[in-house]
């Protein structure tokens, strides 16, 4: 059983992926949500999205029950921001049974908030893509 505290919000950058993916695989839309700035820009298929747009889009995918994975293979700390390279993999349920299996190389910026947490403001999971 999840508990909340697997996926609250970090002091610790390195820690921010795996907290971040068992929100995804809890289907916590509203601790999913929490990891992102108030500015974020989220990446999917190509195009930016913010504000509503990204909370449409986490309720949108959420939904599907996406197993997910994510590892941060490097890890660039500079001051208040962090980058992360990260592979990942998501395994949704298909509409005729069989599950969809998705995997990539994403970058991912990270800032430090005023209570010392780690947020997402940027979120590319499709970097190598474009």
């Amino acid at each position: 059983m999840t508990r909340a505290l697997d996926f609250e919000l970090v002091d610790d950058a390195a820690k921010a992926t795996e907290h971040y993916v068992r929100a995804v695989n809890a289907g916590d839309v509203d601790a999913v949500a929490r990891f992102y700035t108030e500015d974020a820009i989220a990446v999917r298929d190509g195009q930016p999205l913010s504000g509503q747009a990204l909370r449409a889009h986490l309720v949108e995918f959420i939904g599907k029950r996406p197993a997910m994975t994510a590892t941060a293979k490097h890890i660039y700390e500079a001051g208040d921001a962090t980058l992360l390279v990260t592979e990942w993999t998501v395994d949704l349920p298909g509409e005729n049974g069989e599950t969809e299996h998705f995997e990539g190389l994403g970058l991912d910026v990270l800032r430090r908030g005023e209570d010392n947490k780690w947020r997402y403001a940027v979120d590319d999971p499709e970097s190598e893509n474009h």
